[in-house]
């Protein structure tokens, strides 16, 4: 079974995968602006470059990455807003 094109509900039903209704509605080049950032624990978003990974601490969401140099640094989610971000890479 591959798990990039069947899932466990294609091989019961013996329907190739192809045949699977399509996902629509999901923009994975998401920007600040059109959209609010992930709210999931560990979400991945970039900026500039950077991956940045969501921890939630007590009511105190943060964004934790590096800079260009390797040290950590953490943004809140408006600072995260402000410089920008999407879901993918660029």
């Amino acid at each position: 079974m591959s798990t990039t094109t069947e899932t466990r509900q294609d091989l019961a039903t013996n329907r190739p995968a192809t045949e699977r209704p399509l996902v629509t509605g999901t923009d994975e080049t998401t920007r600040s602006g059109s959209e609010s950032l992930p709210t999931a624990p560990c979400s991945v978003v970039w900026s500039r470059g950077h991956a940045y990974v969501l921890e939630l601490i007590v009511n105190r969401p943060r964004w934790v990455g590096v800079d260009d140099r390797g040290r950590a640094v953490e943004f809140s989610c408006a600072d995260l807003q402000r410089r920008g971000w999407s879901r993918r890479a660029n």
